[in-house]
């Protein structure tokens, strides 16, 4: 694995050892950013945590908590790592566990590689080239990571059921029309399964689900680590506008709509 791979997954299970300790904490100090979304102490000491690994490698870094660089600066970049340091914020304001620590690297405009951490559950997801993994930890520190023990994972095929991520009680009119479709074309029953975060990718790329449509909403440090692990799992992560591959280090680092999907 490459070394910066390994720094990346040790910084991510680092910033979720942070994560959980402030999770246990009676006061998370909830603020609210200028677009109304949620900011805790738990979002900021995770992506100092993760600044202070990935600077190391001297590549330049897109991270959700970061001042962003304008988009002149930006386009010079070959490539950049892409973070979420605390994905699901208004999960882990809910104590629900299902927040995660999200690291992606990016070569020209390309995801290459991601890692998702999900540290209430002590359980990381990783991929580059033609393979994705799971490994579950027995503690939160990252010496207890090793990638020989960590399990392949890969989407299954559809046989019965068809599973779709998405929410049961705030599923907008776009997501029940594609499930709709979805009835026409396969005339199958559908079954909707919900996560937070960045988790939802998890569930397409490790069988578990079969495809994610997100017609809401989502920045690029929502969505690269998970589409990076999707790739290697052998899954696209299709843009419905371009109806190609979503790119990244864009001019507008706003996504538009996309699916991922396991049917044919």
């Amino acid at each position: 694995m490459d070394k910066n791979y390994k720094l990346a997954i040790e910084a991510s299970i680092r910033a979720g050892n942070a994560i959980m300790q402030i999770y246990l904490e009676d006061d998370f100090e909830v603020e609210a950013k200028n677009d109304e979304s949620p900011l805790t102490k738990a979002d900021i000491k995770a992506n100092d945590i993760i600044n202070e690994y990935l600077e190391k490698t001297g590549i330049p870094i897109i991270s959700e908590e970061n001042q962003q660089k304008d988009f002149s600066e930006r386009e010079k970049w070959d490539s950049c790592w892409i973070v979420d340091p605390l994905d699901g914020t208004k999960e882990f304001i809910k104590r629900n566990g299902e927040f995660t620590v999200n690291i992606a690297f990016a070569v020209n405009n390309s995801v290459e590689f991601g890692v998702i951490y999900v540290p209430a559950q002590k359980t990381i997801y990783y991929g580059y080239s033609d393979k994705s993994w799971k490994q579950e930890l027995n503690s939160f520190l990252p010496e207890d990571f090793n990638h020989d023990e960590s399990q392949q994972i890969s989407p299954t095929k559809v046989e019965r059921k068809i599973r779709v991520v998405g929410s049961r009680s705030h599923m907008n009119d776009d997501t029940k029309e594609f499930i709709s479709h979805l009835k026409e074309r396969y005339s199958e029953d559908i079954e909707v399964v919900s996560r937070g975060s960045s988790l939802k990718f998890c569930l397409v790329a490790e069988g578990n689900a079969d495809v994610y449509p997100r017609f809401a909403p989502t920045m690029e440090w929502d969505t690269a680590a998970g589409q990076a692990i999707c790739k290697a799992a052998g899954l696209k992560v299709i843009d419905k506008k371009s109806g190609e591959e979503m790119l990244y280090n864009r001019k507008n680092l706003l996504n538009n709509y996309f699916v991922v999907s396991a049917l044919e």
